[in-house]
């Protein structure tokens, strides 16, 4: 099975995240909340996870290290300029946003969604695991976030199909930034490896920027100790993948 048809699917599976959050709008507002909180610790984990285990040691092998953290820490302030300039932030509560963020949000998430398919065809393309590693870190993101997007869209006035046409459409650009992803690697051949620990930086960003301060918002003790554990059940699930590949 060639590279490209591992990339091609995993986007696409990643596109679907959308579905997936849709089917969380049957439940009842409260247990949505609650079941939210979880998964966005199991996101933040995975995400953390994944930089740690997988991709800066994947990179620190090709890269000389002051190049490693120095591109690290140029994508961690690149996604907070761009949060800057697109107010782009992923909010996990139904009622977060204003009406005109609506819009702002599908040219952050377009944004996001292309970073996204550019990671996955360059981890893929450098190693067919890594890739999978990477793919399954992005899903556990995207269904939490997709669900905040979905409440944002509609606080912010959508009509529900309407908000999750919109959604599908902004979902899509990670088979576009995968096929860019792709294409550009034939044509320059050191970018892909440069781009794992530009992802690194990214994913700690969005987990340090966004979901992590989510989790902590939570007041009952129970559920904080709770989210937790979901928390390092991400990162125990990154520890695993590593232990399998």
């Amino acid at each position: 099975m060639n590279t490209f048809f591992y990339i091609i699917t995993a986007s696409f599976l990643i596109s679907l995240s959308v579905w997936v959050a849709v089917l969380f709008l049957y439940f009842k507002k409260e247990t949505l909340k609650k079941i939210t909180i979880f998964l966005v610790s199991l996101s933040a984990g995975a995400l953390i996870g994944g930089v740690f285990l997988h991709l800066l040691p994947e990179a620190s092998e090709k890269i000389e290290s002051g190049t490693l953290y120095l591109i690290v820490l140029i994508a961690f302030i690149f996604f907070f300029l761009m949060e800057k300039i697109l107010h782009w932030r992923h909010c996990h509560e139904e009622n977060c946003s204003v009406h005109s963020f609506g819009y702002m949000n599908l040219i952050g998430d377009s944004f996001h969604n292309f970073i996204d398919g550019i990671i996955i065809a360059s981890t893929f393309i450098i190693d067919i695991k890594l890739g999978i590693t990477t793919t399954i870190a992005i899903a556990l993101h995207e269904i939490p976030q997709e669900i905040g997007d979905f409440g944002v869209l509609i606080h912010a006035g959508f009509e529900k199909k309407k908000a999750l046409i919109m959604n599908y459409a902004v979902a899509l650009f990670v088979l576009f930034g995968a096929l860019v992803g792709y294409f550009l690697s034939s044509i320059l051949e050191n970018i892909v490896l440069y781009l794992v620990p530009f992802a690194a930086g990214g994913f700690i960003y969005i987990a340090a920027s966004d979901l992590i301060p989510e989790i902590r918002k939570e007041e009952n003790f129970k559920k904080s100790i709770a989210s937790f554990l979901f928390f390092i059940l991400g990162i125990i699930l990154m520890f695993l993948i590593k232990l399998i590949n």
